[in-house]
């Protein structure tokens, strides 16, 4: 597959709503598949469609969980035309994101999410979410909205002078 460039913010296509995703085909899903190597080769923890200047409800999200042995897991969650159906709970944390280089702030999001998706061939599905993986999700469905999190946070550090945690 190939990579794709990550748009920054003060383009305008991030501050667009994106469309709804009706054809499930070849397209989406190299779509999905160059917005994975994207994402990997930047080290992020989610990206959605329009950071790459795609207009369309599609959203990649890195699910991280530790076992039962302390080992961490990783699993890629494909999300198109996701909506959140529940929250509830309210956290603060520090985010940062691919399209705004060298900053982060803090957020408060919800500390659990249920959605609904379909995948890459069309079929819904419904999954729910704590912590960090509902955070991701959050900020990256804002990105489906126009939503860049700088919107969101008092804020911003630059990540050379964050402030110390408690």
């Amino acid at each position: 597959m190939a990579t794709r460039m990550i748009l920054q913010q003060g383009d305008p296509s991030l501050e667009k709503t994106s469309r709804e995703v009706t054809n499930f085909d070849d397209r989406l899903h190299t779509l999905l598949d160059d917005m994975r190597d994207t994402m990997e080769l930047a080290n992020g923890v989610g990206l959605a469609a329009p950071q790459i200047g795609v207009l369309r409800r599609v959203a990649l999200v890195l699910n991280i969980q530790e076992t039962e042995d302390g080992e961490l897991t990783e699993e890629l969650i494909e999300l198109i035309n996701p909506v959140i159906l529940e929250s509830d709970g309210a956290e603060e944390g520090l985010e940062g994101c691919l399209s705004v280089l060298g900053m982060q702030g803090i957020v408060t999001r919800p500390t659990r999410v249920k959605i609904r998706a379909q995948d890459r061939h069309g079929a819904e599905f419904e999954m729910e979410h704590t912590d960090f993986t509902a955070r991701v999700i959050c900020h990256e469905l804002d990105h489906l909205d126009g939503k860049l999190y700088v919107r969101l946070c008092d804020e911003l550090f630059d990540v050379n002078n964050l402030p110390e945690s408690e």
